[in-house]
């Protein structure tokens, strides 16, 4: 009698696993920002880091090959006189990295940098690029700077402006901290000035709420925190704070593509117990 052949791994099915993903209703979008305001933010820009110095140097050092390391000079009591060339490089001292560590403490530079110092509310000023491509990666950061309150714009060419002096090859998000008041800051007047080019972010569904939020500085947040420690909590009520007001706002209808069952969900199925033969 033939034993059932096992399935062998090419036949087996595999089934591949359900993921559930929601479009949203609102697209956010970057206000448009006037010629005029984009060259004088650029040349604020630009002129605000010549004057600082900040700069981040990378010197390349040239390595020696196996066989000049092998021919080593005979020691001898008079110092060789430096090589002409690439060897003559190597000798001098070199110092890699940022030329003020203390302004650029003070900058958030990137996109993955300028995210995290957004969640933790640290920003006064975000400047992002228009040439990002894809767009998408960037649209995350209209609704973090709303709801932080802190003013935000689309440059165009900002990383052609400003990666040039600071020595980097490109600069997609340029964001501002707030500072401690020990600490001396490098760039108050240069966001005093660019603040008052940056129209507010119009997001949809922040309508009516977005300008009662504003961003707190981190001393005057601390000294709240401690008066509190003693005291129980309150729920305040906010149904007083909020407004309904009749906005240009409309909800679409969800799509739903595709539906897939969930393959890793398993059915409690009890296997009935057969009464023992006697």
């Amino acid at each position: 009698m033939a034993t059932p052949r096992k399935q062998a791994k090419k036949e087996t099915k595999h089934q591949t696993p359900a993921k559930t993903s929601f479009t949203s209703p609102f697209i956010p979008k970057w206000n448009p920002l006037p010629q005029e305001d984009m060259h004088f933010i650029l040349k604020t820009l630009r002129d605000k880091l010549i004057s600082t110095g900040l700069e981040k140097r990378e010197v390349k050092v040239f390595r020696l090959w196996r066989k000049k390391k092998e021919q080593k000079p005979a020691a001898s009591s008079e110092p060789a006189p430096p090589q002409v060339g690439q060897d003559a490089q190597v000798c001098e001292p070199t110092k890699n990295g940022w030329t003020d560590v203390a302004a650029r403490r003070q900058l958030a530079i990137g996109i993955n940098e300028v995210t995290k110092a957004l969640e933790r509310n640290e920003l006064k000023l975000l400047l992002v690029c228009k040439s990002v491509k894809p767009k998408h990666m960037t649209n995350h950061l209209i609704a973090l700077s709303a709801t932080r309150g802190v003013p935000a714009c689309q440059v165009p060419r900002l990383s052609q402006s400003v990666s040039t002096p600071l020595g980097l090859k490109s600069v997609l998000a340029l964001g501002f901290r707030q500072c401690s008041p020990k600490d001396h800051e490098v760039f108050t007047d240069t966001v005093d000035a660019i603040k008052a080019r940056v129209s507010p972010l119009d997001v949809a569904w922040l309508q009516g709420a977005a300008h009662r939020v504003t961003a707190e500085d981190p001393a005057a947040m601390e000294e709240e925190a401690e008066k509190r420690r003693g005291q129980k909590r309150k729920i305040e009520s906010e149904s007083g704070n909020v407004s309904e007001s009749s906005s240009s706002c409309t909800l679409q209808p969800l799509k739903v593509k595709k539906i897939v069952a969930n393959p890793a969900k398993k059915k409690n199925t009890e296997k009935k117990k057969k009464p023992p033969v006697k």
